[in-house]
């Protein structure tokens, strides 16, 4: 079965713009290694260990991005009345105003202000309209002020 990996536009051109600026990485790694090799004894050899475990590390983040994005399925906010996948919301919690931005799993960030639909917090809001309130796991309460 097709795994289905939700983004929103902004996102998968994140995404985009980190795989060219990866990909465009490969040539200098390439050439470290080259030059740690013309060192010698690669048992000893901290500059190719290092260029190898970057290369590593760069092919890899390269694979996972292209796996992201050959699966990617681009959310919308097409309600703006209800707390759904896209949809930036405006909360109060313990006397607060806050603003998030449910995104999925992949692109959250809560110091962006981008949390999952699987987050604690982004569950008990999903499906929920502005006025609504909700309990959040540590007991406090927030209300919905507002959907865009």
């Amino acid at each position: 079965m097709k795994k289905s990996i939700s983004l929103t536009k902004e996102g998968k051109a994140e995404l985009e713009k980190e795989l060219e600026s990866l990909i465009a990485q490969r040539p200098a790694i390439t050439e470290r290694i080259a030059t740690a090799r013309a060192f010698g004894d690669l048992s000893e050899n901290e500059e190719y260990s290092s260029a190898r475990a970057e290369q590593k590390a760069v092919e890899s983040r390269i694979l996972e991005i292209e796996d992201i994005l050959k699966n990617a399925k681009i959310i919308r906010n097409v309600s703006h009345n209800k707390v759904v996948m896209g949809a930036t919301v405006t909360v109060q919690i313990k006397g607060k105003k806050q603003t998030y931005t449910i995104v999925g799993a992949v692109e959250a960030n809560p110091l962006e202000g981008k949390i999952s639909d699987v987050s604690p917090i982004g569950k008990v809001m999903f499906g929920k309209s502005v006025g609504d309130k909700f309990t959040l796991p540590n007991g406090n309460e927030g209300k919905i002020t507002a959907i865009d």
